[in-house]
């Protein structure tokens, strides 16, 4: 089934979190980062940062925070056993800490399809802010789907 292209535009529902120190030095463990800049508070005051600092890609977990985080492709028809993360950037504007505040508005930019429907593509872009609107990031990522039934 084709996604419609009438959803480009669409906002999808905000997301908040707190940033906890303990779920940074868990991530930075799990990512194998080994600067301690990421882990030993110190260290980041040290380095001029107020407390720990955020990993760049631990932005994009943000999102996945709420109790159903793929609600908006099932919304859209998509069989969630054919997609696929296909591609993920980031901008960064400011650094965001441990106890900071953050809000991810993610919204559809982009849907179009390759190899005549057999694959398409769905662009979703985040802002993410602190809670007093100062823009931290923003994120693009593409996710493919595959759409089998469809001759190429």
């Amino acid at each position: 089934m084709a996604i419609d292209s009438s959803v480009i535009g669409t906002e999808l529902p905000p997301v908040e979190l707190t940033v906890d120190a303990g779920r940074l030095r868990f991530f930075a463990k799990a990512i194998g980062e080994t600067d301690p800049v990421y882990s030993d508070v110190d260290t980041a005051k040290a380095a001029g940062h107020p407390d720990l600092p955020v990993l760049p890609t631990f932005l994009f977990g943000i999102e996945l925070e709420q109790p159903d985080p793929f609600a908006w492709l099932a919304g859209l028809g998509v069989d969630l056993r054919r997609i696929l993360h296909g591609e993920q950037s980031f901008t960064y504007h400011a650094h965001a800490h441990a106890g900071d505040t953050l809000i991810a508005k993610p919204y559809i930019a982009d849907v179009y399809s390759k190899k005549r429907g057999a694959l398409e593509f769905i662009v979703k872009q985040t802002a993410v802010s602190q809670a007093d609107g100062t823009a931290v990031a923003d994120l693009a990522s593409v996710i493919v789907v595959r759409n089998p039934e469809v001759a190429q």
